[in-house]
């Protein structure tokens, strides 16, 4: 099962006194990222919400954007400071007597002072508010993993187009391989007839052959390279993330057909390695938006 790790997903959740909407955008990554913009009241639930993602998102970035509207999510209350006001009317009172000051201490003098009264706002606890937050993540998660999974289907589609392409160009070198060094053979042959006027020795032509043929055979490579699309195709039926071992056979699969470039001296098996090699960079770039 092939998921793409581009999605979005919306969700919102209700009750008498919240409403809670939750969305989450997820890109590529190559680890798993979550990061959350949320009311600072809701911040305790951000563990929560994680594990809960994370059954939904197991690679890519997760941007995850709560919002929060109702009553009842903090609870404010007045704070008096008794004894520090008790000190306050007591010294000012003295300070008039003292100093014979003329005027009266009036309540608007007293609450104007921050230091003496103080309305709090203190978070209150609510499982209700919790179980929104949650309920609506998890279906907002649920709708990214839908677009992930739509968009992971086409992209195992142009995958396995572009591989079956890549398998044809595999069987038309190994059609071309045999004849390089037969080529090289003939070759070889008549520039040492030239070199001793037609009576070339057969034994040294057969050596220099066999010495060529064991440098520029590439039949291993094209094993490997084979054996590779092979895992490769049966990795995409596996029921986890596989992005990371698709990424791995791919750069395995440049490598084999790097090589073949490198060794076979042939115009014919040249020209289809540059086209292996460009629908293994289609592949490459495929791949490394699966999860």
């Amino acid at each position: 099962m092939v998921l793409s790790m581009t999605g979005f997903g919306r969700s919102k959740a209700e009750s008498d006194r919240f409403e809670v909407t939750v969305e989450v955008k997820t890109v590529n990554h190559r680890f798993s990222e979550f990061h959350f913009r949320m009311p600072r009241q809701l911040m305790k639930v951000e563990d929560k919400l994680k594990k809960s993602l994370g059954t939904y998102i197991k690679r890519g970035r997760a941007e995850v954007y709560v919002t929060l509207e109702g009553q009842g999510t903090a609870k404010r209350s007045v704070h008096v400071d008794w004894e520090l006001l008790d000190d306050y009317i007591r010294y000012i009172t003295e300070i008039k007597h003292k100093y014979g000051l003329a005027g009266e201490l009036s309540l608007k003098d007293l609450s104007s002072r921050e230091e003496l009264i103080q309305i709090e706002e203190t978070e209150a606890e609510n499982d209700e508010l919790e179980m929104l937050v949650l309920k609506a993540a998890s279906e907002a998660a649920g709708e990214v993993k839908s677009m992930r999974l739509r968009e992971g289907a086409a992209l195992e589609k142009d995958i396995k187009t572009n591989i079956h392409s890549l398998q044809r160009h595999i069987s038309q070198v190994r059609e071309f391989a045999p004849s390089v060094v037969e080529q090289y053979r003939e070759r070889l042959s008549k520039r040492m007839a030239e070199l001793v006027s037609g009576h070339a020795d057969e034994s040294r032509i057969l050596t220099e052959a066999a010495i060529f043929a064991d440098k520029i055979d590439i039949n291993e490579e094209l094993t490997r390279l084979e054996s590779h699309i092979g895992q490769f195709l049966k990795i995409l039926l596996l029921e986890e993330p596989v992005g990371r071992k698709l990424d791995f056979l791919v750069q395995e699969m440049n490598r084999e057909v790097n090589t073949i470039g490198s060794k076979a001296n042939d115009s014919n098996i040249a020209r289809e390695v540059v086209e292996m090699k460009s629908l293994l960079e289609k592949v490459k770039e495929q791949v490394q938006n699966i999860e």
